[in-house]
């Protein structure tokens, strides 16, 4: 088994196919369906399910790809302090819930290298995935919140899966809103004048729990709810329909434009449940990329301007 081989399966894994895989490492095929032959055949396991409709991982698989990735993105990282003249496309991924603050300081990062040379990939998604990114490496990054809520289910989560949370901010929680909303106007927001709004949340899939959400006080029973999978759908629905959700406050108003603010929510008293603390989470004991330590550093830097 060789690096080479380690990259062939990895890459194979994320194509999804022999054919697309192929494609990308610009090699033939059939010396491809070999190289996957001769590693199953050494380690004793079948990688992959094959079908009509592709390559999908099997149960050993999984694990295997993911010491695999492992080992690749160590090589990668000494490649990149001691190597010369390579020709290795560096990758960096990032995995986050959406937080358009996070998709900025990946921009400002991106910005200080040459995309040629590397290979960058940001993905805002479900927070069961951002654990899963960043657990099997697939992303070398996550961001998202813990609450008092949510809090000890997500670090027993990361816990299992060899991974720490570091804190970035804490904060409490606001309405966001369109501007021409009837509530827009106001100093704070209570619950209870949300009452004749739709409450807007982002999908976390059908098998999600209270502990995923995205936005804080998921617990509460909402008359009117609308779930959507993308920030762009949440913004229209906010203009279309007067919805709202419960955020951060942090806005990013470069991505999302200048016609959404955040009002502070009024707690009533107990502002328990409506505190959030922002953070990045890695593998335990992984020392961070050189693009790593600068997406982490362009977070810190937008954050302090709030």
């Amino acid at each position: 088994m060789t690096l080479q081989h380690l990259h062939y399966a990895i890459t194979v894994s994320e194509a999804g196919s022999l054919n697309k895989a192929a494609e990308i490492l610009y090699i033939s095929q059939p010396s491809l369906t070999g190289a996957m032959q001769d590693l199953e055949k050494e380690l004793g396991i079948t990688i992959f399910h094959r079908s009509g409709r592709g390559m999908t991982l099997t149960n050993d698989g999984t694990e295997f790809i993911t010491y695999a990735r492992q080992v690749y993105n160590q090589y990668e990282t000494l490649m990149e302090k001691y190597g010369k003249g390579g020709t290795l496309k560096k990758k960096f991924g990032v995995s986050a819930q959406h937080y358009s603050f996070a998709v900025k300081a990946f921009v400002e990062m991106v910005k200080q290298f040459n995309t040629a040379e590397y290979e960058f990939a940001v993905r805002e998604t479900k927070t069961i995935e951002v654990i899963e990114d960043v657990a099997t490496l697939k992303s070398e990054i996550g961001i998202l919140y813990l609450s008092d809520f949510n809090r000890n289910a997500i670090l027993k989560l990361l816990r299992s899966s060899d991974l720490e949370f570091h804190k970035l901010i804490d904060c409490l929680a606001y309405v966001y809103l369109w501007k021409g909303h009837p509530l827009a106007k106001e100093e704070t927001i209570s619950m209870q004048q949300l009452g004749d709004y739709p409450c807007l949340s982002f999908e976390q899939g059908g098998n999600s729990s209270f502990f995923f959400a995205e936005e804080i006080l998921s617990t509460n029973e909402y008359p009117r709810t609308i779930k959507a999978n993308d920030r762009a759908t949440m913004l229209n629905l906010m203009v279309g329909l007067n919805g709202y959700t419960l955020c951060s406050g942090i806005i990013c108003e470069e991505l999302n434009g200048s016609d959404y603010i955040a009002v502070p929510f009024n707690a009533e008293g107990d502002t328990s449940g409506s505190r959030m603390e922002i953070g990045y989470i890695v593998k335990k004991n992984q020392l961070l990329s050189k693009m790593g330590n600068l997406y982490i550093e362009e977070i810190k830097k937008y954050l302090r301007k709030q």
